[in-house]
């Protein structure tokens, strides 16, 4: 079996389009969710979101390569050239058949379908654009990254809601360690801002209601009532040992376990008991070799919704026994919003940061302790410890359930 190794990394996200400045956002506790912009949303009930600002296309591709793609597929191709840039690869010197990509969307091209729909219904059929389904199908992501690249190996498009990113890089580190590919640019990418994307989960009673962008996405406090739409993108550069070690590259760090469940109960609910999340966290500390208090750091799915955070925290408990309360937790979409699909992504950015940085994030906007949720969430002002391992969670609509474990890279 290969091991698996971490040699670049993008991100393109509400507090920041470079990893640098969404890292730097985390580690101050900076809030990213804002007043919706994007569209008049005041219809919708909605009134904040964790909206990307600032993006330019341009910074990594032509007006024509942009202009026939949804702006989920921009995130993507704009995330994957940073985590190449870092990667320091050589494209002319690898095997382009041995390298792949995995990035997954819970929706895909949600604006592109949304105008195209108002089009067809206000013009007629006749004026729907001709680009409308390649921009609308979700694993143009991972298609346009590939082209983009030049990746002839594996590619794919992994959609399991909110557990999309996590699952996609789960699977791009399995495609590795059994020997299918050397190099997978791996994560999830989301736009999802758009009147139908709010109005959709606004109808689910899923979204939160709050006016006030500090008390609107606050995961594990008692006064929660609902999760903040976020856009954006994660994206890491997953690359085979000694491929890595043979061309000297920088290794930020390891990928070692990976866990995944279905909870086979309920659409949107995840089970009360804990035991499908449960399930696949100790599955992936299985697959990395360790005990429940070997793990410095969870990145919780943590949402802010009702549901998930009691549920989450049963799920912990289900998994860590008695460690559960010594282990530390946080949810960094206490910040972000939650990125639906690509969630995971910039939250497995954040776990290595962890890692590298010996930095654990904040939950911030912590206010009123829930007596279903009596972990340590790491309140409001992040901690400074050793983090060797830590865990990254997705739970997503449908049951499923995907877990990551990375390790600070040793020789």
């Amino acid at each position: 079996m290969n091991r698996v190794v971490i040699t670049g990394m993008g991100a393109i996200t509400p507090l920041g389009n470079t990893v640098s400045e969404y890292w730097d956002g985390i580690k101050n506790g900076k809030n990213g969710i804002t007043a919706i912009t994007k569209f008049d949303a005041s219809e919708t009930g909605i009134s904040v979101a964790g909206e990307v600002k600032d993006f330019d296309a341009t910074l990594y591709m032509d007006r024509k390569e942009y202009k026939r793609m949804d702006l989920f597929s921009q995130y993507a191709v704009a995330a994957s050239a940073q985590a190449v840039e870092q990667s320091g690869i050589d494209m002319e010197k690898i095997d382009a058949d041995r390298f792949g990509v995995t990035i997954g969307s819970g929706v895909g091209g949600f604006i592109t379908m949304e105008s195209g729909i108002i089009k067809m219904h206000e013009k007629g059929p006749k004026r729907v654009p001709p680009m409308f389904v390649p921009m609308a199908i979700g694993n143009m992501a991972a298609g346009n990254t590939a082209i983009k690249f030049g990746a002839k190996g594996p590619s794919m498009d992994i959609v399991t809601a909110c557990a999309s990113a996590t699952n996609s890089i789960g699977e791009a580190f399995r495609s590795i360690k059994h020997g299918y590919a050397d190099l997978m640019l791996a994560g999830g990418s989301e736009a999802t801002v758009c009147e139908i994307g709010i109005a959709g989960f606004a109808a689910l009673t899923a979204l939160s209601t709050s006016t006030d962008p500090d008390r609107a996405s606050i995961p594990f406090d008692k006064e929660r009532n609902g999760f903040v739409m976020g856009e954006g993108a994660g994206i890491l550069m997953l690359e085979n040992l000694d491929h890595a070690l043979a061309r000297g590259a920088n290794i930020l760090a390891e990928v070692v376990g990976y866990g995944v469940t279905c909870d086979a109960y309920h659409m949107t609910a995840p089970s009360a008991d804990g035991s499908g999340a449960g399930k696949a966290m100790i599955l992936a500390m299985k697959e990395a070799g360790i005990t429940p208090a070997q793990v410095d750091y969870i990145n919780a799915h943590g949402t802010s919704t009702p549901a998930n955070d009691s549920g989450e925290t049963a799920a912990i408990k289900y998994a860590f026994g008695e460690e559960a309360h010594n282990v530390a937790i946080s949810s960094t979409k206490s910040m972000t919003g939650h990125l639906l699909g690509a969630a995971g992504g910039i939250e497995a950015v954040a776990c290595v940061k962890a890692i590298q940085d010996d930095f654990m994030p904040p939950t911030i906007g912590f206010q009123t302790a829930d007596e279903n949720c009596d972990l340590d969430y790491i309140p409001n002002v992040g901690r400074e410890k050793e983090v060797t391992y830590t865990l990254s969670n997705s739970l997503g609509f449908g049951g499923h359930n995907a877990v990551l474990c990375f390790k600070k890279w040793e020789a």
